[in-house]
């Protein structure tokens, strides 16, 4: 877990003096960040109105100061370095050291005073999406404000005037600054807090780089082919597990920042989509699902009761996007014996990696090949019975019976009840084909 030791102070914001006037330089809230991929518990407010706290996935809750009344938040726009997993790691642009940016949580009612800093290269802004806010707090550069110089600190102060589930980005040099990594999630808590109550609260944004093997930074111009599909800017098995305790109602909420949408699915439970980017959905317009699309800058807020125990599988449901390094131009050789093939091929091309058929490499290979530095194995893993071969959008929910209510550590892998595991048949063989039967 995140610790507070991971998280330091970092001073000597330059103000530009067009967007904070001399009198605020000195009330500027302290920068808090963290440079760590590990997820922090949730943040329990320490003052101003009570909420039930979020659990960011591998990430962390912005601490702010509450000031007359306001609560002020400081956000910095910067290069970071992102662990995508063990083994890679990711030059992005986010905020507060990590991409995506701390999670924003406040109660419905507030006011909110967000300070920027842009230490970018490039001028940047910052729109809060989904908010009804004023015009001039939307942050759409050229429009609605001028943009954040490189350099410069802007504010901006509205209401938080409905509860649901938000993001931040910017609206300047969009495709360059998201495919980037510059994103964030917004939590607003209604404010009865006793409203649609859960156990568990988890957040985390859908987003995807293309990053050629043996390279750190995002390819920009992208538009389809991505080979990095992430969960908070992380890719199994360096995604943390969501956990929960058997009985405990769970909630989790996810936002879409990617180019295509993504059909998030649970195993082994049901569950009930309860919000949307428009807000909370009325308890007789649910119903029961085990599978819900995730549309392209949308959010979708789902929740279930953890009935079961075991360690289930929370995923995007297109094959390809629980794979790392994904290439689109190998061919399909399944039924084809190319074990002779495969070597005389890896003779005149290193490290060629055939697909299906017999003699295929996914079965055994691709966990040892030899792979450019900084590049992740397209699938990769392994649980307590061999190799789980996924990467990408995929991660595990774990329930336990004996788990606390307020720990949300690892608690390894299940372990099943003798006799309810699918085991291997030691009756009578049948042949391998169906063979002919009689003309």
């Amino acid at each position: 877990m995140v610790t507070r030791r991971h998280l330091f102070s970092r001073a000597g914001a330059v103000v530009a003096a067009a967007a904070v006037g001399k009198a605020s330089l000195a009330a500027l809230p302290e920068i808090v960040a963290s440079d760590t991929a590990e997820m922090r518990p949730p943040l329990h407010p320490p003052n101003g109105r009570p909420y039930q706290p979020v659990a960011t996935l591998n990430g962390w809750t912005l601490p702010w100061r509450m000031r007359n009344g306001v609560k002020e938040f400081h956000l910095v726009a910067e290069a970071v370095t992102r662990e995508i997993a063990p083994g890679m790691k990711a030059h992005l642009w986010g905020y507060n050291g990590q991409s995506p940016g701390p999670t924003i949580e406040v109660v419905e009612g507030d006011r909110v005073r967000m300070f920027v800093t842009n230490r970018l290269p490039e001028p940047t802004s910052i729109h809060w999406h989904g908010q009804r806010l004023p015009n001039g707090m939307d942050g759409v550069s050229g429009l609605t404000q001028p943009s954040i110089k490189p350099g410069q600190t802007y504010v901006y102060e509205f209401a938080a005037q409905r509860s649901g589930t938000f993001m931040y980005h910017p609206h300047a040099d969009d495709a360059t600054q998201m495919a980037m990594g510059m994103m964030g999630f917004w939590v607003t808590h209604p404010r009865d807090p006793h409203m649609m109550p859960v156990d568990r609260d988890y957040v985390f944004l859908l987003n995807a780089y293309d990053i050629d093997p043996g390279s750190y930074t995002p390819k920009v111009s992208t538009m389809l082919e991505f080979n990095l599909w992430t969960f908070n800017s992380r890719a199994y098995p360096g995604i943390d597990p969501m956990v929960a305790r058997l009985g405990e109602r769970v909630r989790i909420r996810t936002g879409n920042l990617t180019m295509t949408n993504h059909p998030v699915h649970l195993h082994g439970h049901e569950f009930v989509v309860t919000g949307t980017d428009g807000g909370w959905i009325p308890a007789s317009a649910r119903f029961p699902e085990v599978t819900t699309d995730v549309g392209v800058g949308q959010m979708k807020t789902l929740e279930f009761s953890a009935a079961a125990p075991g360690d289930w599988v929370f995923h995007c449901h297109k094959s390809h996007h629980t794979m790392n390094a994904m290439g689109h131009g190998i061919p399909n050789t399944i039924g084809v014996e190319q074990r002779d093939l495969a070597e005389q091929i890896s003779s005149l091309v290193p490290n060629y990696m055939n697909m299906g058929g017999e003699g295929g490499a996914m079965g055994d290979m691709h966990m040892q090949m030899p792979l450019p530095p900084n590049t992740l194995p397209m699938m990769t893993g392994t649980g307590p019975h061999g190799s789980i071969d996924m990467g990408g959008m995929f991660t595990l929910v774990k329930i336990r019976a004996d788990l606390a209510r307020n720990d949300y550590r690892d608690p390894g892998w299940y372990q099943a009840p003798k006799g309810s595991v699918a085991h291997l048949w030691q009756g009578e063989e049948l042949p391998l084909s169906r063979g002919r039967g009689k003309e």
